[in-house]
């Protein structure tokens, strides 16, 4: 089978720029390091099984299923599967207020360019 081609968007890359930094400042580099390689190694796995991430329950309850996630706890990754193609949206921590965030970032996808 061949592999899906992942693809992690600007404002998915911005998530995690702020991620590490953010840990990086309150754990350590080492912790910050550790979780950066977790996030992008599920990122990567997404190649081989895209569809093995659950959709998100917020947007399930918008009857939204055309999302999912995969989760690194406490983070979680969002993604779309377009043709052969993963598009990772959003890393963001899943303590946090998801169903305005995804409101804000994917019920307006595409974004404008």
């Amino acid at each position: 089978m061949k592999a899906f081609k992942v693809r992690i968007t600007a404002g998915a890359e911005r998530d995690l720029e702020e991620i590490v930094t953010f840990l990086a400042v309150r754990e350590g580099r080492a912790v910050a390091g550790r979780i950066l390689d977790g996030l992008l190694d599920q990122a990567a796995q997404l190649a081989r099984l895209p569809e093995r991430g659950t959709h998100p329950r917020e947007l399930l309850a918008l009857g939204i299923r055309a999302f999912r996630q995969v989760n690194f706890e406490p983070y979680r990754l969002i993604y779309r599967v377009l043709g052969r193609e993963v598009i990772i949206l959003v890393i963001a921590d899943g303590r946090r207020d998801f169903q305005s965030l995804l409101e804000r970032r994917l019920l307006r996808w595409p974004p404008a360019t």
